[in-house]
């Protein structure tokens, strides 16, 4: 009988080489680490992470830090705290498989480990590679979306690897903390169906808290469901279907090819795959002459979103995590203002009766030619008709922050800069910055946690 995957996934954690690592996945890391900080910096105050900084200070522990505070509590609360701060804004990395998913929400329930556990930089970055390397080879592998459960169960699975390399387990235990994961953690696709909540921005970093209390019950011996995959109740038959891995053509430094290099990243703070109807829309505005000569406009897209970014509700969005997963409002709003930030998601823009007009007259279809696109592509098609009966139409297939065209330093260093001028002075946030680009080299974190702190 061939060996479980949770022990291949387990043992390509705990043998890939962390010295062996080459410069374009280091490089990659620190990308995705300031990236992740500057995600963290427009999180600040949201309800939801007031919620889990308030959990948080209930255990009180001298562990691990919650970013932007003071605080310090257990690895699993900070993992918690922090990953939502991640994922608040919709404005984290991502990449689309047969899954869709956000790999960057691993990023902090490895640093709130490797604080605790007083690991290195580079063991960070190593463990930062297994997360990312797991949860996008699951995320190539099957889809779950369809069958109802959520993305965040491959999160589950490489947190607990990740956790379990930083926690120096075995392979034995390793593998009994992804069973224990599984098996206890199952997310439902609900959390992204419909009007949305705030638990769509916590549901990930509520995967890695479960992941590592795994990990942590692992290490004391605890064991779990097996073969959490392959059983007659397991994974494969309760929720995604049958799907083989190899875990020897994982990243390593022999084949080269790590997946944390396909992630993609965000110019906007919204869902990614509509990322090109929004830039559609921005040049689509500079040829309309008035907004008020519109009387239709049509988004042709991919089956995906028709199914997740254009249901009844995604129509008459009344929160912000709803808007942000809107197709309908995205492009509203990029043809009302001419740009899409942060504040496009305020109470009052969500409730602007321009938009609600607009998206009164908006008509989302599939079309089939750009579904065959997806995913190695995410294009969209926006027609607008005016008044006068002229039409005139965009299509994007891929953007900044495409594989096709990446961001740069400057752009990942603008976007954290520009996050983080309404907290720090520029002092600190070059400090921030200086420490990330010695990220590898890092011994603890405690100057990174005292300077995401130190606000205004």
């Amino acid at each position: 009988m061939s060996e479980p995957l949770a022990t291949k996934l387990a043992t390509y954690a705990l043998s890939l080489d962390a010295a062996a690592l080459p410069e374009p996945v280091l490089a990659c890391i620190r990308r995705r680490f300031v990236d992740s900080l500057a995600c963290v910096l427009g999180a600040y105050d949201a309800a939801p992470v007031e919620a889990a900084i308030a959990l948080a200070r209930c255990v009180p522990v001298a562990s691990s830090s919650v970013i932007g505070t003071d605080l310090r509590t257990t690895p699993d609360l900070a993992a918690f705290a922090n990953g939502t701060m991640v994922r608040f804004l919709d404005y984290n990395d991502g990449y689309m498989g047969r899954e869709p998913g956000h790999p960057s929400d691993n990023i902090f329930a490895c640093l709130a480990l490797a604080e605790a556990e007083n690991a290195p930089g580079r063991d960070l970055m190593a463990a930062i590679v297994v997360a990312y390397e797991i949860q996008m080879r699951l995320q190539d592998a099957a889809n779950l979306n369809q069958r109802g459960w959520d993305q965040v169960n491959y999160v589950t699975v490489a947190v607990a690897a990740a956790a379990s390399r930083l926690l120096k387990l075995d392979v034995a235990r390793t593998t009994q903390a992804i069973n224990i994961a599984l098996n206890g953690h199952i997310a439902m696709r609900q959390v992204r169906s419909g009007e949305l909540s705030d638990w769509k921005g916590c549901s990930a970093a509520n995967a890695a808290r479960n992941a590592i209390f795994a990990a942590q019950l692992a290490r004391h011996g605890m064991t779990g469901p097996s073969p959490i995959f392959e059983g007659n109740m397991g994974f494969f038959s309760q929720v995604s279907g049958p799907f083989t891995l190899d875990a020897n053509a994982f990243g390593n430094p022999q084949n080269g090819e790590y997946a944390i290099l396909r992630s993609l990243t965000k110019s906007f703070p919204t869902n990614g795959e509509l990322h090109t109807a929004v830039w559609a829309a921005l040049e689509l505005r500079s040829r309309i002459p008035d907004l008020s000569a519109i009387s239709a406009i049509h988004i042709e897209t991919t089956e995906f979103n028709c199914r997740v970014l254009a249901d009844a509700q995604k129509f008459h969005p009344k929160t912000r995590e709803t808007a942000d997963h809107s197709l309908p409002f995205n492009v509203a709003r990029a043809l009302i203002d001419g740009e899409v930030t942060i504040e496009t998601y305020s109470d009052a823009k969500i409730a602007d009766s321009t938009a609600a007009a607009l998206m009164s007259i908006t008509k989302v279809s599939e079309d089939p030619a750009l579904t065959a696109m997806f995913p190695q592509h995410l294009p969209n098609r926006v027609t607008v008709t005016l008044a006068s009966g002229q039409t005139i139409s965009s299509e994007v297939v891929s953007g900044p922050g495409s594989l096709e065209n990446p961001m740069s330093d400057k752009d990942f260093e603008q976007k954290f800069r520009r996050m983080a001028g309404r907290h720090f002075t520029e002092a600190v946030q070059d400090r921030i910055l200086a420490f990330t680009a010695r990220l590898e080299h890092q011994r603890d974190y405690l100057e990174l946690f005292e300077n995401m702190a130190a606000r205004r």
